[in-house]
């Protein structure tokens, strides 16, 4: 097979991904950019949290042009990304009984804040930890994670629990086990992972739903513009301003 037929491949494995995540997440979606909307029409902070490649997708919707201002990440050293040495040391913070409570509770998050919790597999105990820690705080939390992990795999927790079991609402994002999306004849191990691609489509349909939640309300979105377009440096100064203390990444 030509490295052409398994771009093709994969292309057409993420867009499959991408229609059954829209049609049959829908509800979900709706329901999430509601629970964002009201979060802002009331007053109340949100946040994002993800783990390793999971805070990729967390990422994408924080400080970003076209995204809520308002969208704040909430980062625990170590598993941000894979910029610490060695990579897998991110990896294994994953699994470390603790660190999600020691981070909500030196974290500007109160109760009716919202955290939205991203997690593949939601096996590890640090995602878990942080939807029961974020709960017994008072904040509301959205799980967007992989329901196929909990029906074929097994906790790490020490509940024996995953995210999905201490979330008020969630998304999954359809992936299989193993994140990879292609075979091919002497390629020993499946490869081309797509739940970066669908959980980011995921996350930007939720922000895009509470935008339109939030207008039907006739309350103007708080929406940041693309530094690199005439104006948008002072639009933003704007937005940042006046929202200035929902806004953490910027202090």
């Amino acid at each position: 097979m030509s490295a052409n037929e398994l771009a093709g491949r994969f292309f057409d494995a993420a867009v499959d991904l991408l229609r059954r995540a829209r049609d049959e997440e829908a509800e979900h979606i709706a329901a999430a950019g509601a629970m964002l909307a009201d979060t802002v029409a009331e007053g109340g902070r949100l946040f994002v949290f993800g783990a390793g490649h999971s805070s990729i997708a967390a990422q994408d919707v924080v400080y970003r042009a076209g995204g809520l201002a308002l969208m704040n990440l909430l980062a625990v050293p170590g598993t941000v990304g894979v910029d610490v040495v060695p990579a897998t040391l991110g990896s294994a913070l994953e699994r470390v009984d603790g660190l999600a409570g020691a981070v909500l509770d030196t974290s500007p998050a109160r109760p009716g804040d919202v955290l939205i919790v991203i997690s593949l597999s939601g096996r590890n105990s640090l995602p878990v930890e942080m939807a029961i820690n974020a709960r017994a705080l008072g904040l509301k939390v959205i799980g967007v994670t992989s329901l196929a992990y909990a029906e074929e795999t097994k906790s790490r927790h020490s509940s024996g629990t995953f995210l999905k079991d201490h979330c008020d609402l969630v998304i999954d994002s359809k992936i299989a086990v193993g994140d990879a999306e292609l075979t091919a004849e002497g390629i020993a191990a499946p490869f081309a992972p797509a739940s970066t691609v669908v959980t980011c489509a995921l996350m930007q349909a939720v922000v895009a739903t509470a935008a339109g939640e939030l207008a039907a309300r006739g309350i103007d979105p708080p929406m940041l513009r693309s530094g690199n377009v005439d104006g948008g440096h002072e639009w933003n100064g704007r937005v940042l301003g006046e929202y200035g203390d929902r806004i953490f990444f910027r202090r």
